[in-house]
This record gives C-alpha cells, structure tokens and sequence, in this order.
C-alpha cells in the first residue's frame, strides 16, 4: 500500500538557472512532463504536507503549492534546506532535489521508515555521498543557520557541513528496487540526453 506521511514536510529543492545546463533544469522535458512536475507529482504521492524551495518562485505557481525563498540567498542547496526547516510545520522534513529526476517512491519511503536516532539520513550510492536525497530534523536548524552565517559558501559546503555533524549514511545497494540511476545527476546538457535514454529504456 502506498503510504502518504503527514508527520514529516516534503521538500522540493528547485534551484534555478544552471550554469552548466544554461537553463533551469526543472523545466527539462521527461517524457510529457517537466521533471518539476514529475517530481511534485511523485511528492504529491508521499507527503500529505509538499513545499518548494525556490528563488524564482513566479516561475512556479503553477504547481499550487507553497513556495519559499532562501533567507539566505546564492548560498548552495544547504541554505534551502535552511529555508525548508525554518517554514516546516513538523519536526522532520524529506529533501528531494531537482536534480534527481528518476528518484522513486521505493527508495524515499525506505529513507522516511528507516530508523535512526541521528539528525540526518541519506545515501552514500552510485559513488557520491547524496545528501539532496534525506531527511534532516528541525533539531540541526541552529547548526545549519551558525554554518550559513560564519562561512563563505558555495554548492559544496553541504558536504563540508555533513563532515562535522552525526548522519546516518546508508549504503542502499542491496536494496531489491535499487539502481543507481535512481541518484543520477543532471547537471549539464550530456547528462540530460542521458537520463532521457534511461528514462525510456
């Protein structure tokens, strides 16, 4: 049975223009959707509670859903994150990235159910560390908001954030649903003719 959570926020990050892909990757056809509105439906089926990250949120009213804007702007997907915990009504939210467009239900249920007694979950798959993929407690906010205020930033310090608080990293290839194309990137032209030929294979 397809469960549907109230007790934890989705989180959609959208990001914005890309300056490898040279356009907003959201609006990146999958077939005869756009991955955004790929992604929001597949939220949709999962969290009772579904909010946008963006910082061109016009561009996505038509969702109708709520949108926020970083607080802290052009500081990396972490400060959306930031975002997302300072207007999440419960205590843990689920991020899902744009940039993951052939993430399935499967692999974010496992991630919501798995038990841990740590602040953050997501995967280490397909060889990278896949923090845009888990689930952060409200309880890391403060940490997150000391980061974003004291250091320069970039899209990498997510990662240099993550090496100095206690995640719990799953390893999920053993999982009988997994590929590792559930966790590819699109983040240049090359990589979206690519996941269109994975998409339709």
């Amino acid at each position: 049975m397809n469960q549907i959570y109230s007790d934890i926020t989705g989180v959609i990050l959208a990001g914005g223009k890309s300056s490898r892909m040279g356009t907003d990757k959201s609006f990146l056809k999958l077939g005869d959707q756009t991955i955004i509105e790929r992604i929001a439906e597949l939220m949709k089926s999962i969290f009772s509670k579904l909010i946008i990250i963006t910082n061109t949120p016009e561009e996505y009213k038509f969702l109708n859903l709520p949108l926020y804007e970083d607080i802290y702007k052009w500081k990396g997907p972490l400060a959306g994150i930031h975002s997302a915990l300072t207007h999440s009504t419960t205590e843990k939210i689920f991020v899902l990235s744009c940039d993951v467009p052939l993430m399935r239900r499967e692999m974010i249920q496992y991630l919501v159910e798995y038990k841990s007694e740590k602040q953050i979950i997501f995967c280490e798959a397909a060889g990278y560390h896949q923090p845009l993929v888990g689930v952060y407690s409200i309880e890391i906010y403060s940490e997150v908001e000391k980061f974003l205020t004291q250091n320069e930033m970039n899209d990498k310090s997510i990662h240099q954030f993550l090496k100095n608080v206690d995640a719990e990293i799953i390893h999920p290839e053993k999982l009988p649903f997994y590929k590792d194309e559930l966790f590819f990137n699109v983040n240049k032209p090359e990589d979206y003719n690519q996941i269109q030929k994975l998409f339709h294979s």
